[in-house]
């Protein structure tokens, strides 16, 4: 583009008298407008500096040949709007899954039953119990919500909740073996995402780490001989996000609960996840069901409330009375509590499995659940309806492909699934995918050998209409609409 076009760019005090920018600054304020303005006049200058034709066939419709100082300022408005359009959306938004990963760390992990939503939306736009005994009409404790029902489904004797499972750990730990050692097998100091360290808690929680066996084998003899004065804690962590497979050997739960017993010590088990039912059924083997290892002895145990459990963010800790006594009085659970938000949707999310509802009512456990035959019906009913409201400007396939259940869950597992797979002539897989992800209600894809791919598994069944709805304002679009959307030349 010449640089004469460039200096036939109104100054940016006259582009503020325009009507676009004249009504933006009544909503948005003058000051923040004209940044806009200046922003987007640096980038049209810095466009023309590089001379990247990429970047320029985003600014019109027109070729750069073709540019005037009249298509110029229309693109500056046009800039403008989408800046604001942008702006006015909330930072946190509703997206939709269609990758097959379960608990998508990136997009929130489990999504809440529509129970917990409820029971969310109730307690929070209105004053509740919070810390208030109704049958006293006195201050009470808001420790005491979920514990009775955290105890029925986990066979403990007293529960309490943390803002997420590393804050449960910090705090057990801390609790039980500040200024003393924690024995803890080599092959169980495990990082999850986010560079949470098993290290680095136990650093921080004032206790010494005493480390035992090797990555692979670690025997309970290993634990016992380990044992000293300055002994606190025995501590057992599931390993989550991988797997050590072939020459390996670990103690079961019992044995690790029977030899702190003999030792007179406490013994504590960082379950990860944390399972209330067996998954075994469908296909998801060694996770740990948390009332399974509390019966096998262990005196405590920690697990995640977004995760395999299907609730809010939270770090549950159940286990022996005097322990969860001994917690709740460590001056660190007041930095760490909840509030009445989590403690309402984990409440409700809690009682579907009480229930025996689980299965059909909790998104995560009904996304497990769902067979491959399930996902093979619904994705040969969905080509058909993309193909009636596409005007054959997209091609669908069906494909056997795995979902996964993600958030440091279960590694090995590979659920069966059939994925649909979409393209569009002309189009790239990777501009297809960018269109949908930045569709009004975002649609999160996989893409693989230069077609999107569509996972229903993680997709519930009134979002299939956005998706639609989705593709057919794609097909409606031209050559130059996508180009000027994407950048793509």
């Amino acid at each position: 583009m010449p640089n004469h076009l460039l200096r036939s760019l109104p100054s940016i005090e006259r582009l503020l008298e325009r009507p676009l920018a004249l009504q933006l600054s009544e909503t948005r304020g003058r000051e923040r407008v004209r940044d806009w303005l200046r922003e987007i006049t640096d980038e049209i200058r810095e466009e023309v500096r590089s001379q990247n034709s990429e970047v320029r066939s985003r600014r019109a419709p027109e070729h750069s040949d073709s540019l005037t100082p009249d298509s110029l300022l229309l693109d500056v408005e046009r800039r403008l709007e989408e800046r604001a359009v942008a702006t006015a959306r909330p930072s946190l938004r509703r997206v939709i899954n269609a990758t097959g990963v379960i608990l998508h760390t990136n997009l929130g992990r489990a999504p809440l039953a529509r129970q917990a939503v409820e029971a969310l939306s109730e307690t929070g736009s209105h004053y509740s119990n919070l810390e208030y005994d109704l049958n006293r009409g006195e201050r009470g404790r808001r420790e005491a919500h979920c514990q009775d029902l955290l105890t029925r489904l986990t066979g403990s004797e007293a529960a309490v909740v943390a803002n997420n499972n590393a804050a449960a750990v910090l705090l057990v730990v801390n609790t039980l073996a500040e200024g003393g050692e924690v024995i803890v097998s080599r092959g169980e100091l495990i990082e999850i995402g986010g560079s949470f360290r098993i290290p680095d808690v136990m650093e921080k929680s004032g206790a010494v780490l005493r480390e035992v066996g090797t990555t692979n084998r670690t025997r309970i003899a290993d634990y016992e001989r380990a044992i000293n004065e300055r002994t606190r804690l025995i501590l057992r962590v599931h390993p989550s996000n991988y797997r050590i497979i072939g020459f390996t050997e670990r103690p079961t739960a019992r044995e690790v609960a029977e030899l702190a017993r003999r030792a007179n010590l406490p013994s504590f088990e960082d379950l990860g996840s944390g399972c209330l039912i067996d998954l075994t059924p469908y296909g998801v083997t060694d996770e740990p069901v948390v009332a399974e290892s509390l019966a096998a002895g262990i005196s405590v145990v920690s697990f995640s409330g977004d995760k395999m459990l299907g609730g809010p963010q939270a770090g549950i800790i159940a286990g022996s009375s005097e322990i969860i006594a001994r917690v709740r009085k460590n001056p660190l659970m007041r930095a760490l509590r909840v509030d009445k938000a989590t403690y309402a949707a984990l409440e409700a999310t809690l009682r579907l499995y009480e229930q025996g509802v689980a299965r059909e009512e909790v998104p995560v456990i009904r996304a497990i659940a769902t067979s491959r035959e399930e996902l093979a019906q619904r994705a040969s009913s969905f080509a058909d309806a993309i193909a009636r409201v596409s005007s054959a400007r997209f091609n669908t396939s069906l494909e056997e492909s795995s979902s996964v259940l993600g958030g440091g869950s279960a590694p090995e597992v590979k659920l069966p699934t059939v994925v649909l797979l979409l393209e569009q002539s002309g189009v790239s897989a990777a501009t297809l995918e960018e269109r949908l992800r930045r569709y009004d209600v975002p649609i999160i894809t996989r893409t693989g050998r230069d077609r999107v791919m569509i996972d229903l598994r993680t997709v519930e069944l009134d979002e299939e209409a956005i998706i639609l709805d989705a593709i057919a304002a794609l097909s409606r679009e031209t050559p130059v609409e996508i180009s000027a959307q994407t950048g793509a030349v």
